[in-house]
């Protein structure tokens, strides 16, 4: 099983790349989703945890108005930008992440100049564990402090949102954002996505024998594709069509009378959307209860719902889900927004190798590039490190 690391001096890199010292650095997380997978658009409920892997934002204010960007993944470049120019559509690249918070801390009315930004990260991109978000977040918590804000957080996370919706062109839900901002260690967020209600729950596979394993496929995936807008523009248009301002407020026992009014396209996603949130409340009552090793079932019939109605698994997460299954994991389900990426596995402690090596070993006669397998362990949301 690999693990993820890194460690270097982010003061000496930042005065290498822009000749002068920075005035912090500053974390923000990338997140697992327990369960709740395309539910916050659709005002659900969602269980997320922070991950202890973050993007590193070391930054200083400027007074010229000019956004000068750099990442240790990218290309070598410094990317500059005036933040008075800053407009969607306008930047590309990984860049336009970074621009986009400060873009839209501007478009919020707060008073944001420029700033020096050196970008690291060990947040796997493209694995459905939100390292845009992270990025975005990140960005918007380090200027905040530059500038001397005073934004609460469940704001700042909205503010986030809209970058990534209106600047980056992601029709994302709250989810990864406020799971970067507001999660805490050791503990799951149970979110209500429509007034941000926020419950933070004990979570501590370790405590019960147990150990949640993050699968990242090597799949990579991108939601600004279309196939997500797509998505959530079905489900918007079944609400409409059941007369609900959004698919949170169908119940279940009214699920098949609704399936009936609908064209035969939407009735999967609606099941989906409804199942789930359903699922989300099974699972707030068992963590709390220490019936954690009875989340596995939760985790596949959320795998299963996903593959089938929403389609938005693939043959790498679905090998995953039913190698871990026949190798005597407790559940799996693919996290994130799908198309690939990551797949969840709750094991007992014991099983962590076998199961493991049995998810490898599938990998290799598939002829599939071998998954990267490490531990979710639930880590501090934002936050400035120096």
């Amino acid at each position: 099983m690999t693990g993820l690391a890194f460690s270097f001096d982010l003061g000496s890199t930042f005065a290498a790349v822009f000749g002068t010292d920075p005035t912090g650095t500053w974390a923000a997380p990338g997140r697992v989703n327990l369960i709740g997978e395309h539910t916050d658009y659709n005002d659900g409920f969602v269980l997320p945890i922070a991950l202890p892997q973050t993007v590193r934002v070391t930054a200083r204010r400027r007074t010229d108005g000019r956004l000068r960007l750099f990442s240790t993944q990218g290309d070598g470049g410094v990317v500059e930008l005036s933040v008075t120019e800053l407009a969607p559509g306008q930047v590309a690249g990984w860049a336009r992440y970074p621009a986009s918070a400060v873009w839209a801390l501007r478009a919020a009315g707060h008073h944001v100049g420029g700033a020096d930004l050196h970008v690291d990260s060990d947040v796997p991109t493209g694995a459905g564990l939100s390292s845009s978000a992270a990025l975005t977040a990140a960005t918007a918590l380090a200027c905040h402090d530059l500038y001397e804000l005073s934004i609460p957080r469940a704001e700042l996370a909205r503010i986030v949102q809209r970058a990534e919706n209106e600047f980056v062109g992601v029709p994302c839900g709250i989810m990864d954002q406020i799971a970067s901002l507001c999660c805490t260690e050791g503990h799951a967020l149970h979110l209500d996505t429509r007034d941000l209600t926020q419950h933070q729950i004990p979570f501590d596979p370790a405590a019960q024998g147990l150990r949640l394993l993050v699968v990242d496929t090597g799949v990579k995936h991108d939601l600004g594709d279309g196939a997500y807008a797509e998505l959530r523009a079905g489900c918007e248009r079944a609400a409409t069509l059941l007369g609900l301002p959004a698919l949170r407020d169908l119940r279940p026992d009214g699920l098949a009378a609704a399936l009936d009014l609908l064209p035969d396209e939407l009735r999967p996603l609606v099941r989906h959307v409804v199942s789930e949130n359903e699922r989300v409340r099974l699972a707030v009552k068992l963590l709390p209860a220490g019936r954690l090793e009875a989340l596995g079932a939760v985790l596949t019939a959320g795998h299963a719902s996903l593959r089938d109605d929403f389609r938005v698994s693939c043959p790498e997460t679905d090998l995953v889900v039913d190698t871990a299954a026949v190798a005597g994991a407790r559940g799996a389900r693919m996290t994130g927004g799908g198309f690939g990426g990551s797949v969840i596995v709750l094991v007992d402690e014991p099983d962590v190798e076998p199961v493991s090596a049995a998810i490898a070993a599938a990998f290799g006669r598939a002829g599939y590039a071998e998954p990267r397998i490490f531990p979710a362990l639930p880590a501090a949301g934002a936050h400035r490190l120096c």
